[in-house]
């Protein structure tokens, strides 16, 4: 579902990515782990289609990332492009039109599940409720491939193992390839099945979760801090 081939991204001086090389199957969930700043959002955007690699190549279901594959891949940024003005109701009214196979019954079972209202104006809402009104929007119709970067920000610690158990024990699809990000490596180690570690834009540590786990006789977080801090 998702290959990286030694792409490489420059803005300027800055070097964010060098050398990723990725391939992950479909329907796995995917631990994409490193502190701030080390290359993870970038490589988000790269596979979205909305940035390009310097010099490599990505592919998305045997695709480079553009207006095709956009149609199977729902992005969830760091930062919401959501507006203020609309009401949680009217903004998923508003997506709905863009996503083929848009499931209103679905996005409202979501927004129980998170604990929104669909008459709340956005502007309104908390950092918090902004983002799992991302969520929302993002499992809200039957994508092949989810981009999570950093879902977690701005969400309590007892709201964010409960959305995390939703999420993936309950709306995740068998055939949906799922891309976390996050540096809050003890909330997601549950859930991901492989990992990939990032540390100054570049890939420190990949494979199997358990199989890591076990050879190196560590917990991810511990993990986290030997190869990606």
């Amino acid at each position: 579902m998702v290959e990286a081939e030694k792409i490489t991204k420059r803005y300027g001086s800055k070097w964010a990515l060098r050398e990723v090389s990725v391939r992950e199957t479909a329907g796995r969930v995917v631990g994409v782990l490193g502190q701030n700043g080390s290359g993870k959002s970038t490589f988000f955007r790269i596979l979205a289609g909305l940035a390009r690699p310097t010099q490599g190549e990505a592919l998305v279901d045997g695709q480079p990332p553009s207006h095709l594959t956009r149609r199977f891949t729902s992005y969830l940024p760091e930062v919401d492009p959501y507006y203020g003005w609309m009401t949680v109701g009217q903004l998923l009214e508003f997506a709905g039109r863009f996503y083929q196979g848009w499931d209103s019954e679905r996005a409202r079972v979501l927004l129980d599940t998170m604990e929104l209202s669909e008459d709340a104006v956005i502007d309104s809402l908390s950092r918090g409720q902004r983002g799992r009104l991302k969520i929302v929007a993002g499992f809200a119709w039957p994508s092949r491939l989810v981009l999570m970067d950093e879902p977690l920000s701005g969400i309590d610690q007892p709201s964010r193992r409960r959305i995390l158990d939703g999420l993936f024990n309950q709306f995740k699809t068998a055939e949906q390839t799922i891309l976390i990000s996050t540096h809050l490596v003890y909330e997601v180690e549950p859930f991901v099945e492989d990992v990939i570690f990032f540390r100054d834009g570049e890939v420190t540590l990949q494979g199997e979760a358990d199989t890591l786990k076990r050879d190196r006789n560590v917990d991810l977080s511990k993990l986290f801090e030997e190869v990606a801090v």
